[in-house]
Order: C-alpha cells, then sequence, then structure tokens
C-alpha cells in the first residue's frame, strides 16, 4: 500500500503537481494545523499551511510515504490545475435528485457547448474530477456550485484526491481520457469573478479601521472548524456561519469569501461537500437576515 500510494505521489509530482499527505484513507490533510503548530521544521518561520508545504521534491516525497500509507492531496492552485468536482447527491436513498455530470451537461448545453474532454479520475462517492490546466493571467479560486448544483471547483486554496488514493474502501481511478486540457474559455468567463468596487474599510464605532478584526474573526472560525471534532463538526460549522453572516450583512465581508473559506474548512475536517453547501447555505441566509433586520430596527 505504502509504495503505491507513494508511487501516486511521484507520478503526480512528476507532472509538476505539488503533493501533500492525506490521513491513511480519508480526504483530510495528515499536516497539523495552526493551532497545533510547534514552530519548528518547516513552520520554524511560522506556521506553513498544506498549501504551501505541498512539494513535487521527490526526496521529501519518499521521507513521508514511507512513514505510512498516506492517501495523495495535491494542491491545485500551486499545481496550475483548476478541477471541476462533478459530485453526487448525499441522499443516496433518492433516485430523482440530478447528480453534478447531470447538471454540468446540462450547463453546457444551455451556453452551447459540449462536454469538454479532458483528464478525468473517478472518485470514491462515484463523482468525477475534470482536471484542467488553469491560465495563466487569472487566479482562480474554489467555487461551490457557482457552476450548477453539485459542481464545485478547486483552484487556489483547495485541493484533490489524486488518483490511486483509497477513500472508503474505494480508489480513485483514472478513466477515460488521460490527456490534460486547458481551462475553456467559456468556463473561464463564467469562473472569473467580477471586478470588486473600491470601497474605504469600515470604520469601528471608535474611529478606527474594522478589517483586522474582521480578519481575525474569519482565521478564528475558520480554524475552529477545520479542528473540530468527530460529531461535532457540523454544528461548528454552522455556528461559524452564523457568527460571520453578520460581517457579510455589514459589508465587511463577501458571501464569497465566507463560503469559500468555510467549506475548505468544513471539507478538510471531513464533511462532504454538499453537506457543507446546506448547512453554510441555512447558517448564512439566517445571519444575513437576522442582521440585516437587526440593523434597520436599530436605525
Amino acid at each position: 500500500m505504502n509504495e503505491a500510494l507513494m508511487r501516486a505521489a511521484l507520478t503526480a509530482a512528476e507532472r509538476g503537481w505539488r503533493v501533500f499527505p492525506l490521513l491513511p484513507g480519508t480526504k483530510r490533510p495528515a499536516l497539523h494545523g495552526e493551532p497545533a503548530c510547534p514552530r519548528t521544521g518547516p513552520c520554524a518561520g511560522g506556521h506553513r499551511k498544506w498549501e504551501e508545504r505541498a512539494t513535487t521534491d521527490p526526496a521529501r516525497i519518499q521521507a513521508a510515504w514511507s512513514r505510512a500509507p498516506f492517501n495523495v492531496g495535491i494542491a491545485t492552485g500551486p499545481s496550475g490545475l483548476l478541477v471541476a468536482d462533478l459530485d453526487v447527491p448525499n441522499d443516496k436513498s433518492s433516485t430523482d435528485a440530478p447528480c453534478g455530470a447531470t447538471t454540468f451537461g446540462a450547463l453546457c448545453e444551455r451556453t452551447g457547448q459540449a462536454v469538454p474532454r479532458t483528464r478525468t479520475v473517478r472518485t470514491a462517492s462515484g463523482g468525477q474530477h475534470l482536471y484542467f490546466t488553469a491560465p495563466a493571467a487569472v487566479r482562480l479560486h474554489n467555487t461551490a456550485g457557482t457552476l450548477a448544483p453539485l459542481v464545485d471547483t478547486r483552484a487556489w486554496g483547495g485541493y484533490v484526491v489524486a488518483a490511486g488514493s483509497t477513500v472508503g474502501g474505494t480508489r480513485y481511478e483514472l478513466e477515460g481520457p488521460a490527456l490534460l486540457r486547458p481551462l475553456p474559455d467559456w468556463l473561464k468567463a463564467l469562473l472569473v469573478p467580477p471586478h470588486p468596487v473600491s470601497r474605504p474599510p469600515v470604520a469601528a464605532p471608535g474611529g478606527g479601521r474594522r478589517r483586522p478584526y474582521v480578519d481575525a474573526a474569519l482565521a478564528r472560525e475558520t480554524a475552529a472548524v477545520t479542528t473540530a471534532r468527530q460529531g461535532q463538526r457540523n454544528t461548528t460549522l454552522l455556528r461559524a456561519g452564523r457568527a460571520l453572516g453578520r460581517f457579510v450583512a455589514s459589508g465587511d465581508l463577501t458571501r464569497t469569501e465566507v463560503e469559500d473559506a468555510l467549506q475548505g474548512a468544513g471539507e478538510s475536517a471531513g464533511l462532504s461537500a454538499p453537506e457543507c453547501r446546506a448547512t453554510l447555505r441555512s447558517a448564512l441566509d439566517w445571519s444575513i437576515t437576522h442582521n440585516q433586520t437587526s440593523t434597520r430596527e436599530a436605525a
């Protein structure tokens, strides 16, 4: 098992993709989180997250994968990748709910495009990962349901489980075309965010800048979700979404900023992508409505 997974990691690295270890049999990073950072070794100059520690160095890969049968994570952003994650419905009892492949196919049909043929990996849940080379001129980030229901994307700030890894006893397998294609222009147009409107930072009641406090709250809630123990993950995610929703209501954070940060944290903690999306939608809808109402009443 160690040798097969090491080969999978080395093969990905040979393609220029930066890899890092995932806990055996799971999709969770095997590297320590910020609260547990020893501030030694690679983190001697400050905590380095999995995206920063992902590597193509064969010596580092061999040293890591010789210790345990780690699954292989690919840091998509540093690897120059954008991966479309076509998921399956979380409710396996429903046969009517369309899967991500179906909703993505419908999107292609609506836009008059063929479903892209590119490197495709079958996931352990039965979904698909479509790999594309990311455009160099723009820095794309993760999305959750932006393109279509049950269709997420992984770019900067995200990662995917590499082919050869095993989750729940099922391997991620390369299927169909192996040739890696560039991200189609029409998909790029749907993913590139609009240019942000410049506005000065919101002043706190005392006249100071609120942004450092907002950033600290975002970091704190993200870390809480990432390190939540089994049985408390969904509750922690719900609480974090409600806590940060007030900053969306006030205009200090965008909804996308909060969703991207907490979606990644929830998945890193072991929650499924659909479960994270549903919890975040509920938490943010409630918090934004509640805080906007409170603001109007106070005025």
